[in-house]
């Protein structure tokens, strides 16, 4: 089994280099990634994209209760939401009220 890793090792290695990319070895074990650093590249540029849209989205989320607040403000009213729940016999019911006091 000592003799039988290092093997499988060298042999992946060797075998695997001349198709793969990159080949990761660690505690979950040996994984090989075929892809081009082009490839690579485009799908790190996709995810960087999409945290960027998630985050605009929720910067903009922020700034629309921000405004929300300030107006409840400037009219002299106090708006809260309210959610009640009530078991009827087809299940659990929720209604959202907004509330000014």
């Amino acid at each position: 089994m000592k003799r039988l890793i290092p093997a499988l090792v060298a042999t992946l290695l060797a075998s695997g280099a001349a198709y793969a990319q990159s080949i990761n070895i660690g505690p979950g074990g040996i994984s090989v990634d075929p892809r081009t650093p082009h490839q690579r590249a485009v799908d790190r540029e996709i995810r960087h994209e999409e945290r960027m849209r998630e985050r605009d989205r929720w910067e903009r989320r922020r700034e629309m209760e921000r405004r929300r607040a300030w107006r409840d403000e400037r009219r002299g009213e106090r708006c809260r939401t309210v959610t009640t729940t009530e078991e009827t016999r087809r299940g659990l019911v929720k209604r959202t009220t907004r509330v000014c006091d």
